[in-house]
């Protein structure tokens, strides 16, 4: 082969299809093309008699036909269930047409009343995709004698768009969850909101399951006070338990309509195997070596998303693709959230006219933006979940009909047999649930100050309001009353401080009197809690984006980062903004934002399992199998590989200690907490000191002193009796609880971040909010939101109902206990977890090369 020619990487492919049943069939189609965003083009035969009303739906079918579509059976029963006047679900895959198929049947009910006012508001929980939804809902105005406005609300719509907002809203209008919350804070708000006749909430898989969605379940429950006509319709490609999604969406007392189509969404599975596996694998460490492998299987011809898992992963396989190929400079960007918005919007544009045509990204690209020219997506590391496989593989070929092509890129070895567990899952529909939250107090705390603005209220009509959602179903009139003491008097320990009398009652209804109060919680309103962010700008002025304060305090000036694809110098900090030049020398960090580890779904946990129950009983079904095949014969010789029917327990010793490695296949938040109440419980048999590491697969005891493992693995270890008690007992939850009660007063309204030009640093926000936990944890310790963010850091850091069900399998599981003599492929990781947490003048990998080279001499000496 002549020298510098590029050779095609090794990769196996695997198509599968994910479909969904619907009750009319699929048509026979000969081909088919996108049109705008929820619209389809398919030549078919003629459409049944139209669902829609008489007059202008008749147009729209006209409109339909006349850009060359036909609509697809599911879109035709969801104009009719409207016509009927249901609420309900659409559940049908990414790019088969959801916007369509619930727009079109109550723009055709706008059209024929010809009533002027806000009557379809739609939902998104991405601002970025406003301007895309906006362009596809005025699409079919052309066809309508009828006037009709489609606008935007989000942050960033204009001043003088808000204003005029404030006193008429358009008849169509798209918002935000937060937007919808500062248009309820409006004192006219009855008034504004009374002619609505649909809501239509998009990617509600992706509300579902946070305080976003709780945020929504409430501002729809006010919305049908204002609107008892109103029809709600939630849209999702990925969700597992529609009943209660839906019931989440459209109020627990209506009984929704399910939309489903059987339309085929084939996506085809594709993994790029490295050239060999190191049978020591640990997390990343097959990393960059697969960079040229990625760079000589993408055609720059065409369009393609490459998905990392963090930000800091995106930088860093952004400049190592600049730097193999610079002559893609012009068609090669990034995107992930803490870069400035004219920047993404920019990366955005690109991939639409094709002027962009690789783009490496985070979750910021996952939702709603249509990019049809997308053909192709890369996914670098396992994606943790079987939705988010199918989420990002959906961005390509983003039609009804098209397969979608995923490549998966191994960080490490062990990930191959992840991501044969995941095609497997993905073939059998095994998608994750998204249960809604129950009863966050601090979301509702923050609803009553806008209730309170938006018109006031009185406290049973709002009790009966806020009990019409799935979340707060079953809430008591004690807490109700609480969570009400809290925001008109601070609840009994703060009563003394004005500040925090927000809502005043004038005879039996509830009102915002005071201006500031007013204006503070408008510029507050939202439930998404962060790490606060500063600035990041050029000494000259332009805006770059943002970083976490943490990452920032630790720079010196003259430190060199890697952001938004730039090198940058650091020179100074001032006012919550990080000043930085152009570097000259090469970056030597990456910033690191938190929340980035993504934990191993619970469906994909299970058919980890699967997978490695099948390879020990001699199963290599595919490709990803036998690449991995020497980790995997590693670890059968030295132990034995996993089993779907018991629970792994390895026990060796080195010069570190005695080890205990457990490989329950639960994820890393479930370990964390299993881990924690293991050395608990375990010193309770006998003095001990524990060192602790987890990751998806396992976690690992290290003690120095001889332990009694094998005795003390029995069932009555890992009972669930005072599950709560020995959590609480084996870790430091009050240190926890505290960082949490940060979030949630936040939330709550009693701890802000403060007024624009005068924002607070992170370190005063936690010494605010760590002031009111000791004061509450002293003189109110059964205070509402202490509660809560306790129960918050047992759900969020252990998932503490996974956690339950773990110990219930553990419990009637049988253990097979190996003695190894070192720690096994699966066990490897663990060790190099733990060792990364230490402080040394090695680098990690030299750590772990020091580590292997002992292990193999002393195999080779027992050998």
């Amino acid at each position: 082969m002549p020298a510098g020619a590029r050779t095609r990487p090794r990769v196996t492919r695997t198509r599968s299809s994910v479909s969904r049943s619907c009750s009319m069939p699929p048509r026979r189609r000969s081909r088919s093309s996108t049109g705008p965003r929820g619209s389809t083009r398919v030549l078919v035969a003629p459409s049944p008699p139209s669902p829609l009303p008489e007059g202008e739906g008749e147009e729209l079918l006209s409109w339909f036909r006349a850009q060359g579509w036909t609509p697809f059976p599911f879109q035709l029963e969801a104009w009719a269930a409207y016509a009927r006047g249901q609420s309900g679900l659409i559940h049908v895959p990414t790019g088969a047409g959801k916007t369509y198929a619930a727009y079109i049947g109550p723009l055709a009910e706008v059209a024929r009343h010809r009533q002027k006012g806000l009557q379809i508001l739609y939902v998104t929980p991405l601002r970025a995709v406003s301007r895309d939804i906006e362009l596809a809902l005025n699409a079919p105005l052309s066809a309508l004698d009828a006037d009709i406005t489609v606008e935007s609300r989000t942050g960033d719509t204009s001043s003088s768009v808000r204003r005029r907002q404030r006193e008429r809203l358009p008849e169509v209008l798209i918002t935000t969850p937060e937007s919808l919350s500062l248009l309820l804070c409006n004192e006219r708000a009855h008034e504004l909101f009374a002619s609505l006749r649909c809501v239509i909430v998009d990617e509600w898989h992706e509300l579902l399951g946070s305080k976003r969605g709780t945020q929504v379940e409430l501002a729809l429950a006010r919305l049908r006070r204002f609107s008892p006509a109103l029809r709600t319709w939630a849209l999702s490609a990925t969700l597992a338990n529609l009943d209660e999604a839906a019931r989440a969406a459209v109020g627990p007392h209506v009984t929704p309509a399910f939309i489903r189509a059987g339309l085929d969404r084939p996506v085809r599975v594709e993994t790029l195997l490295p050239d060999s596996v190191d049978a020591f694998p640990w997390a990343g460490h097959l990393g960059f070596s697969m960079l040229r492998k990625v760079a000589d299987w993408l055609d720059p011809e065409r369009s393609t998303l490459l998905f990392t898992n963090t930000r800091s992963q995106a930088e860093r396989w952004y400049e190592g693709l600049r730097f193999l190929h610079p002559e893609w400079e012009d068609i090669l960007a990034l995107h992930h959230g803490s870069i400035d918005r004219e920047a993404r919007e920019r990366v955005e544009g690109g991939l639409k006219d094709g002027s962009v045509r690789l783009v490496v990204a985070t979750s910021s690209l996952d939702l709603g933006v249509d990019f049809g020219p997308v053909e192709r997506v890369v996914q670098v590391a396992s994606p943790k979940g079987i939705a988010r496989t199918l989420q990002r593989a959906g961005r390509s070929a983003h039609r009804p009909g098209a397969t979608a092509q995923l490549l998966f890129v191994p960080t490490h070895a062990l990930e191959l047999v992840e991501m044969s567990a995941a095609r497997e899952a993905l073939a059998h529909g095994e998608v994750e649930p998204r249960a809604p939250l129950r009863q966050p107090l601090d979301v509702l705390a923050q609803h009553l100050v806008t209730c309170a603005l938006g018109g006031g209220f009185t406290r049973d009509a709002l009790l009966a309001e806020v009990r019409d959602t799935l979340a707060y179903q079953q809430l008591s009139e004690e807490d109700f009353d609480r969570t009400l003491v809290l925001v008109t008097e601070g609840g009994p320990t703060l009563r003394a401080y004005p500040q925090f009398r927000r809502v005043q009652r004038l005879e039996d209804r509830y009102v915002v009197a005071d201006t500031r109060v007013a204006r503070l919680h408008r510029l507050n309103v939202g439930t998404i809690a962060s790490n606060a962010s500063v600035e990041l700008r050029y000494l000259k002025g332009a805006r770059l984006g943002t970083v976490e304060e943490s990452f920032v305090s630790r720079l010196r000036p003259g430190d060199t980062f890697l952001f938004a694809g730039k090198r940058l110098e650091f020179r100074l900090m001032k006012d919550l903004t990080a000043y930085v030049r152009a570097a000259k020398e090469r970056a030597s960090a990456t910033p690191r934002w938190s929340g980035g580890r993504l934990p191993l779904s619970g469906s994909l946990a299970t058919a980890v399992r699967r997978t490695f129950h099948a390879v020990r009983h001699g199963h290599f079904d595919n490709a990803e199998l036998e690449a991995a095949r020497p980790v995997l014969e590693a670890q059968a010789r030295l132990s034995r590989l996993p089993s779907r029917d018991a629970c792994l327990a390895e026990l060796c010793q080195t010069r570190e200690g005695h080890h205990l490695f457990l490989y329950p296949f639960e994820g890393r938040l479930v370990h964390e907490g299993l881990a924690a109440l293991l050395a608990l419980r375990l010193t309770r048999l006998q003095k001990a000191t524990f060192s602790l590491a987890v990751n998806d697969y396992g976690l690992e005891l290290l003690t120095s002193s001889p332990f009694p493992f094998e005795e003390a693995l029995r069932p009555a270890l890992f009972t669930r009796e005072r599950l709560v008690e020995d959590i609480l007992e084996s870790v430091n939850l009050g240190e926890l609880a505290r960082r949490q009660f940060r979030d949630v007063a936040r939330v709550a309204g009693l701890v802000l971040p403060g007024l624009p030009g005068a924002r607070k640093s992170t370190r005063q926000v936690q010494a605010s909010a760590g002031l009111l936990y000791d004061v509450f944890a002293r003189y109110e310790p059964d205070h509402l939101l202490l509660a809560q963010a306790r129960r918050e850091v047992l759900e969020q850091h252990f998932e503490q109902v996974r956690l339950v069900s773990t110990l219930e399998r553990l419990e009637g599981t049988p253990l097979e206990c190996v003695h190894v003599p070192r720690p096994t492929p699966l066990g490897f990781p663990l060790v190099v977890e733990r060792i990364g947490a230490t402080v040394s003048n090695e680098s990690l990998a030299e750590r772990v090369e020091r580590m292997k080279e002992r292990w193999l001499r002393e195999d080779s000496l027992s050998a």
